[in-house]
């Protein structure tokens, strides 16, 4: 009888990576997509893509509880569904975006349970140049993740364009070089390993949630 079909059954059925970004000019946006084409890459597994609001230092300024376009809005509910986790930011002096960090300050509910202990992590960013705090901001990101007790899985060099790529790409995580006025595109390699990464989390996810 159709009434005793399980409801939602795609939910039910499959295995869920939040990636998760905040993104202001597009590209960490776009390497979000990458590294959700990565994920679904692996079967039983699908991308669930969120993002943040901004935070504002004017207190009556709002964003809309719906964003006008892009993924939805992010809700603790993701983070606790979903059984990994990819983390993308663009640079702000080597650090991530205050809208990220702003989320995180309110996950501390989720730390309280252990919610996310043991789920594991990936980390990408953005950047204006090369040596624009790149790797940094990927090590900052991943200090909350481990008082929330996440496994970062990070790039191997077994990828080739780890050692060979002239623009983004770090060990730490996917990256990219946008340039100043931030108007360069995702270069291949930064395309590559940013799929690579989505794969290797959503393979990893899949062993740790056996």
């Amino acid at each position: 009888m159709a009434d005793s079909f399980p409801y939602n059954a795609r939910m039910i059925t499959d295995k869920e990576i939040l990636v998760l970004y905040y993104s202001q000019h597009g590209a960490t946006c776009q390497m979000a997509q990458l590294i959700a084409r990565g994920v679904e890459q692996v079967n039983g597994m699908r991308a669930r893509l969120r993002t943040v609001p901004k935070v504002s230092a004017v207190c009556e300024a709002t964003e809309p509880g719906i964003p006008a376009e892009g993924a939805p809005y992010a809700e603790l509910r993701d983070l606790e569904e979903c059984i990994g986790l990819a983390l993308g930011s663009p640079t702000r002096f080597g650090n991530m975006a205050s809208a990220m960090k702003y989320f995180w300050d309110g996950t501390g509910g989720l730390w309280m349970k252990h919610a996310l202990a043991g789920k594991p992590a990936a980390l990408f960013t953005s950047t204006g140049s090369m040596h624009g705090g790149q790797e940094s901001t990927l090590l900052s990101m991943m200090l909350p993740l481990l008082h929330h007790g996440m496994i970062i899985v990070g790039l191997p060099y077994s990828e080739p364009e780890l050692a060979a790529t002239q623009s983004g790409g770090t060990p730490y995580g996917a990256s990219h070089v946008a340039g100043i006025a931030s108007d360069r595109p995702v270069s291949e390699a930064e395309k590559k390993l940013c799929m690579a990464l989505g794969k290797r989390l959503a393979l990893t996810a899949l062993k740790l949630s056996a």
